[in-house]
């Protein structure tokens, strides 16, 4: 389904997803993950977060034959479905891990999502995925304490904006600054200090990226949440074509521990992992395969 969100020559394209699904396969790590059958989000529920406007505007953009909904952001025929299908795949996966029918998941979805806010899809994303994952943490499972971290090489505007005034969401972002979309400096703390942001210098390498994640660990552990979202994004990596973050592929499995570490103490191990970016297909590849083999030595 992923793949019929057709984007022409673009760096967010199928062959993302291709590349990782090639990588399960041929390390075997395929077999060692429960694959697990989800719905659509209706459009009822995907308005509980998102204006009504905005979700009008991705559907009339596919049911015309495509088009764009900003600059960067492509819109073929099938992508308000697929869309659809993506945040459905993202809250079921909540409701996995929360029911504790599986301990962690790994969300492999596109179109990502962190740059969507409640009235605008921008920066490749047309609905915010790891947003309605965390709305439906509060909602339906009724917790009281999530976080989310959002290690993607871009600011994700989008869920700051959305959780800028919830006290029982704890965001936390590193990413290159500046650079798009802009936002994401360290005085952006949110209503109730719950926005936490790591601006990195472009050029920054895995040695000092560690170093400021001590800020992050500090500020998990003080929040103590009940359940762990990741907004995973491989594009801080060295050979990503968008961005100047240099992690090498290995440095996914050292962040995956570090917070499964974390996740341990506080959490029961209760991770939902989605992706965000990564655009050189070599890396995304061999970033996912840590992360995967990081998340399934639980």
């Amino acid at each position: 389904e992923f793949l019929k969100h057709k984007t022409g020559k673009h760096p967010e394209s199928p062959e993302r997803l291709v590349a990782i699904e090639s990588m399960l396969e041929k390390s075997g790590l395929g077999l060692k993950c429960d694959t697990v059958a989800w719905d659509a989000l209706t459009e009822k529920e995907l308005m509980q977060l998102h204006a009504p406007k905005q979700v009008e505007q991705i559907k009339q953009i596919a049911a015309h034959g495509g088009g764009k909904a900003d600059p960067d952001t492509v819109v073929c025929p099938d992508s308000f479905k697929v869309s659809l299908f993506a945040a459905g795949a993202c809250t079921k996966a909540v409701d996995q891990v929360l029911t504790g029918k599986q301990q962690n998941a790994l969300c492999l979805v596109r179109p990502p999502g962190h740059h969507a806010n409640a009235i605008k899809s921008m920066g490749f994303c047309l609905f915010n995925n790891v947003a309605l994952a965390a709305k439906r943490a509060l909602a339906v499972h009724k917790l009281n304490k999530v976080l989310i971290l959002d290690w993607d090489v871009h600011h994700g505007n989008g869920t700051q904006d959305i959780f800028y005034n919830e006290k029982k969401i704890l965001y936390i972002s590193s990413h290159q600054f500046p650079f798009y979309p802009g936002t994401g400096s360290e005085d952006e703390n949110g209503k109730y200090n719950n926005i936490l942001n790591i601006p990195l210098k472009a050029g920054t390498g895995s040695k000092e990226f560690f170093n400021s994640y001590k800020k992050v660990y500090g500020k998990l552990n003080e929040f103590n949440p009940e359940f762990i979202l990741l907004s995973a994004g491989f594009d801080a990596h060295k050979n990503d074509p968008l961005a100047n973050i240099n992690l090498e592929s290995k440095d996914y499995y050292t962040l995956t521990k570090e917070i499964m570490k974390i996740a341990k103490q506080v959490c029961g191990n209760k991770i939902v992992s989605i992706l965000e970016g990564g655009y050189n297909l070599a890396a995304i590849q061999e970033s996912a395969k840590y992360h995967v083999e990081a998340l399934l030595e639980i």
